[in-house]
């Protein structure tokens, strides 16, 4: 992967300067933007404007003495990333999920889940122990994504933000480089807490790599 495709990635609420006020430009404009990531001179001047202005960036972008891409970014392109975190979430909102035995919300969460609604089921995985506040909080926003029951787009959402805050506090002190790329892929946004254990988040991390290299 070349740096042409890493900045293609990056989400363009990235390119905005946070704490600017109305006396300097709070971000690069859409047209500058497209122009530089054309050029291979203003590939390079939106890395430094990420690492110096947005402060990310360093694991990812900084240059290397042999021009090589961060390991973390070539076995985590976008869809694969993606599947991780949808199961992270999952996983992580499985004590609510399991507490639903409502006959339809049951059956949207099997719609919208796949073969990911079974992970969530499996003890064997995660015995979901979790704290009793926690429990409550998991199952009032579940309860609140599955108002509309014609609509997955509330469910997706939900678990994709947190297997997104999961993947950050376990990745950052041991992956720092795919913390970084992952959140380089999507807005800025307020993580929620992270509760899902060391353990569980390892195994589906080793999982979907074992998955892609077996393919």
């Amino acid at each position: 992967m070349s740096l042409l495709a890493v900045i293609a990635e990056i989400h363009p609420d990235w390119y905005h300067r946070a704490g600017a006020d109305e006396h300097e430009s709070a971000s690069i404009s859409p047209e500058l933007l497209q122009q530089a990531r054309d050029s291979a001179l203003g590939r390079r001047m939106l890395a430094r404007w990420l690492m110096r202005e947005a402060g990310v960036g360093g694991e990812v972008l900084a240059p290397r003495p042999d021009g090589a891409i961060a390991a973390a970014v070539l076995r985590w392109p976008r869809a694969r990333l993606a599947a991780l975190l949808r199961d992270v979430g999952v996983l992580a909102y499985a004590p609510a999920i399991r507490a639903e035995v409502r006959r339809e919300p049951v059956r949207q969460l099997r719609r919208a889940l796949g073969n990911s609604y079974l992970l969530a089921l499996d003890k064997q995985v995660w015995d979901g122990g979790v704290q009793a506040s926690t429990a409550a909080q998991l199952r009032g926003r579940l309860g609140a994504a599955l108002s509309d029951g014609r609509d997955d787009a509330a469910l997706h959402a939900l678990f994709d933000h947190q297997g997104r805050s999961e993947l950050h506090a376990w990745a950052a002190p041991r992956d720092p480089a795919l913390a970084e790329w992952m959140v380089l892929q999507y807005p800025r946004e307020s993580s929620a807490e992270a509760h899902l254990p060391q353990q569980q988040l390892q195994f589906l991390h080793d999982h979907h790599l074992a998955r892609a290299r077996a393919a």
